[in-house]
Formats: structure tokens, C-alpha cells, sequence
């Protein structure tokens, strides 16, 4: 089992200090409340939701088809019960621009709404807002913390996620102990620009290679290109804009959702 390190006992880098966790979204006057607050001991959602220990966590994301992306929007807390509501799995919080003040509060909305809709809660890139704010999923790209910082800082109940963007990378991924994989950008998109589009012929290759865990296709996926996804071989899908960006987000989620894959 890998060795935990819990707050304000995060070591950094070789040589360097420790994280003090107990300054993140805690500190006195900041007006930030910790979704999380150590060990065993959690905020008042706590009696509302099953015991999210990893075997849990593992089952749900098995189960899981419909991930999203979102970025702080001030509707937030509206906007994620009515996507959880209407069929999202996962929402990862994925705001590359905001400090962990902000991260660490809209962290606590999804935490709040992923416990009331039994869904996953996720968070992009970092491994202190994760654990801070009690994520159940942290998700890495090729170049963010390594695997084996991430699960000593968080331990083997947070779930672990990787980008890949080639086959090579994703047969990496798929031998490593990652929960799960995510494979694209399938079409060029603006969340990650400059990063060429794979194509459906990488989810192809990673549908032929049939990781042993999880995987997703992910990159400018909506309703009108779904069917190619789907027919590559991909069943889950990481989307965004089709989401995010639609008039009616609750029936956007929907409307993807109907056309995934039950299994």
C-alpha cells in the first residue's frame, strides 16, 4: 500500500520544505471553508453519502461514460446539479488561470454536488487542491506530477488519471497503475491549443489495445461527431463546450448521454 502523507506532512521535492496544508483555503480571514479537513474528518455532507474509499470510487468510475470539464463560471453551483442531474458521471474542475483560493471554493461547490447526485468529483493538475478539497479523482498530463508523488501524497483511495495523446503513450498508461486513461485530443479543440488532433484512428488503437482499466476519448467531441467516436470504439467520452457552452446544459448532458453506450 502506498505511504500516505497526510497535512502539513507533504514533503516537497528532494531538499526542499514541506507543504503546509493547514494554510490552504483554511487560513484565518481568508474566507475560504476546506471541503476537507484531514482524516476522518469531513464537512456536513459526510452522513449523506456512502463511505468513498477506493473500492467505491473504482466501482463508480467503471460505471462511468459521461466526464466533464468545467472551468470557475459564477453559476457554478446551478450548473452542476443540472448536469449531474441529468446524467454526468465525473466534473473535474479544470481552471488553468485561477489561484487556489478560487479553486479551493468552487472545489467545495462540485464536492457538495457530487456527494448529493452520487457522482465522481474530479481535479485537473493539482495534487494540493486535491487533497484539500477531498477530490475523489485528481487527473495528470504527460508533463504534471509524476505517478508515484501523486498517490504518496493522496494515498490509493484517490482515484488517478493520465492523458495520453499517442499510442505509445496510452500503452505506457494502460501498463502503469493509472485507474484510468484518456486518449485525444480527438479534434482540434481550444482548451488545449497547438496540440495537433489525433484523429478517431488513436481511439482505433486504443480500442485494440483494450486497457485492462477505464478509458476515455477526449478533443472537440459533441452530438454531431459521437457517432464516430463511438464507432472507433470508444464508449465513455471527456467533453466540455458541448456542455458547457450549451443554452441548455441539462439537455446538452442528456442528449450525450442517450447516445453513449450502456456498457
Amino acid at each position: 500500500m502506498a505511504e500516505r502523507i497526510t497535512p502539513g506532512q507533504v514533503e516537497g521535492e528532494p531538499g526542499g520544505a514541506p507543504w503546509d496544508a493547514a494554510g490552504v483555503g483554511g487560513e484565518p480571514g481568508s474566507g475560504v471553508t476546506p471541503a476537507w479537513d484531514g482524516p476522518g474528518r469531513r464537512g456536513s455532507d459526510e452522513a449523506a453519502r456512502p463511505e468513498r474509499d477506493g473500492a467505491w470510487r473504482r466501482e463508480r468510475l467503471a460505471a462511468s461514460r459521461l466526464y466533464l470539464c468545467t472551468a470557475i463560471r459564477p453559476d457554478l453551483a446551478g450548473f452542476a446539479d443540472a448536469v449531474l442531474g441529468a446524467g454526468v458521471d465525473l466534473i473535474q474542475l479544470r481552471d488553468k488561470q485561477a489561484e487556489a483560493g478560487p479553486l479551493l471554493e468552487a472545489a467545495a461547490v462540485l464536492r457538495a454536488a457530487a456527494d448529493r447526485h452520487g457522482a465522481l468529483f474530479a481535479v485537473n493538475d493539482r495534487a494540493d487542491v486535491a487533497l484539500a478539497a477531498g477530490a475523489d479523482v485528481l487527473h495528470l498530463g504527460q508533463d504534471d506530477l509524476p505517478l508515484g508523488w501523486a498517490r504518496r501524497i493522496l494515498g490509493d483511495d484517490v482515484l488517478l488519471g493520465r492523458s495520453t495523446h499517442d499510442l505509445g503513450q496510452a500503452a505506457r498508461a494502460a501498463a502503469e497503475p493509472w485507474d484510468y486513461l484518456v486518449a485525444g485530443p480527438v479534434w482540434a479543440t481550444a482548451t488545449k491549443p497547438g496540440r495537433p488532433a489525433t484523429g478517431t484512428a488513436l481511439l482505433e488503437a486504443v480500442a485494440d489495445l483494450d486497457p485492462p482499466r477505464p478509458w476515455f476519448a477526449i478533443g472537440g467531441i459533441d452530438l454531431d461527431n459521437l457517432g464516430q467516436v463511438t464507432t472507433a470504439g470508444a464508449t465513455r467520452i471527456v467533453v466540455v463546450r458541448a456542455i458547457t457552452s450549451a443554452p441548455d446544459p441539462a439537455a446538452a448532458t442528456r442528449a450525450l448521454r442517450d447516445r453513449l453506450p450502456s456498457s
